[in-house]
């Protein structure tokens, strides 16, 4: 898709390393101008400033974390301000969360900090990226298979943080329609990634769960992601696209 999104802002949170630094440098080899967000990795927020613009396009990162709602509104102006303009948000931007509902050991704040991150930030960005946005943009989140069907023990507060994006992207679709923005949602399986090594004590176990028998890589999310946010997907909002090796099949 090299070009399809010439003259187009892509904001990608979370792009520092993994799946939105894929995304990010997919989405400028289709063209766009790509702003990246941070927490704390800024020298590999560097780095990848570094390839989006030995690619040819304008690029920048700022530093937001997506669990302080104000960070994240200011995060748009930012992009806004620095381009001129936003023509795609990339939610990408999350924490991994596990554990048993009934451990006496759980830590409730940290699983308050994780839905605020997986949820709440999310909603709060495509919220601030909606008045924003010029008509005729592109929303695309970052979601997980879990919200659709668990598979393992250890998974609920983060399924259901991954739920609650399913659902208010689809309502979202319906009210950002008059200006033909479109919301549309990626469900991952397991990716291969810093965190999610193809090597870690449960990857094995990871692996049966889908047809394919393989992790995933991050490029193969992103270029779903950038079909999304394509001209090709104009008539497609508030649709899952599941990128998981058959883990739904």
């Amino acid at each position: 898709m090299s070009g399809s999104l010439t003259g187009k802002v892509a904001l990608v949170t979370g792009g520092s390393r993994g799946i939105g630094a894929a995304t990010a440098l997919a989405l400028a080899d289709a063209g766009a101008d790509v702003a990246i967000s941070y927490v704390n990795a800024a020298d590999s927020a560097r780095k990848v400033v570094d390839k989006l613009k030995a690619a040819g396009v304008r690029a920048g990162a700022y530093r937001a974390d997506q669990g302080h709602q104000e960070q994240v509104a200011a995060l748009v102006n930012d992009v806004v301000a620095d381009f001129g303009q936003l023509d795609v948000l990339v939610n990408n931007a999350a924490t991994p969360g596990f554990g048993l509902i009934n451990d006496p050991a759980t830590d409730y704040e940290a699983l308050d900090r994780q839905f605020v991150i997986n949820a709440a930030g999310v909603l709060a960005t495509i919220r601030a990226a909606a008045a924003v946005l010029g008509d005729g943009g592109r929303i695309v989140t970052v979601g997980s298979v879990v919200a659709a069907r668990p598979g393992y023990q250890g998974v609920a507060d983060y399924a259901a943080a991954k739920a609650a994006i399913t659902a208010f992207s689809r309502a979202a679709a319906r009210d950002l329609a008059p200006r033909r923005i479109t919301v549309n949602v990626v469900q991952l399986g397991s990716i291969e990634t810093e965190t999610n090594p193809a090597d870690g004590p449960f990857a094995d176990r990871l692996r049966a769960l889908n047809a394919m028998g393989r992790f995933g890589q991050p490029e193969e999310v992103a270029a779903g992601i950038v079909f999304l946010a394509s001209p090709g997907a104009s008539f497609i909002t508030g649709a899952v696209l599941d990128i998981d090796g058959g883990y739904m099949a």
